[in-house]
């Protein structure tokens, strides 16, 4: 059996490292990539993605899923078809947020009926509910209105 030597040691530190390095950046490069997709409504590339495995409720370094992303830049199909694939509507931000909150603030009803019956109804670490979160933002009668629809 062969050993190597400090200096093939080296060599094959550098280039693991190399491979890693080159790895990372191109998952980054997929991150970044999907959350665009979000972003701008891509509802194909949002769903090749899922479907190649890629985590649906990952969050990116602002602490934002991808539903989130698709519910506050109004891209209803994109949110339809998230919550279709299984996106978590529950998920919070890294200010206590969630999806239905975002359209809340953005006016976004039509996707905020689509999130009514998935949003969680609980406070926890003393984060406000949707109802608390509506009348901060002076919406309690449009949230109200939209419950009667359901």
């Amino acid at each position: 059996m062969k050993y190597l030597t400090h200096s093939s040691l080296g060599i094959l530190f550098l280039t693991l490292t190399l491979i890693f390095s080159v790895h990372a950046r191109a998952s980054e490069q997929l991150i970044n990539y999907y959350f665009s997709a979000a972003k701008t409504g891509q509802t194909e590339v949002i769903e090749e993605f899922i479907n190649n495995g890629f985590p649906i409720n990952l969050a990116n370094d602002m602490s934002y899923t991808a539903l989130m992303m698709a519910t506050y830049y109004g891209h209803t199909q994109t949110v339809d078809r998230l919550l279709a694939l299984g996106a978590d509507a529950c998920l919070r931000d890294k200010r206590g947020n969630t999806a239905m909150m975002g359209a809340i603030i953005k006016a976004e009803w039509r996707i905020a009926r689509k999130l009514y019956n998935h949003t969680c109804k609980d406070s926890n670490n003393n984060q406000k509910t949707v109802e608390q979160f509506a009348a901060v933002f002076g919406q309690t009668k449009k949230l109200q209105a939209l419950a009667t629809e359901f």
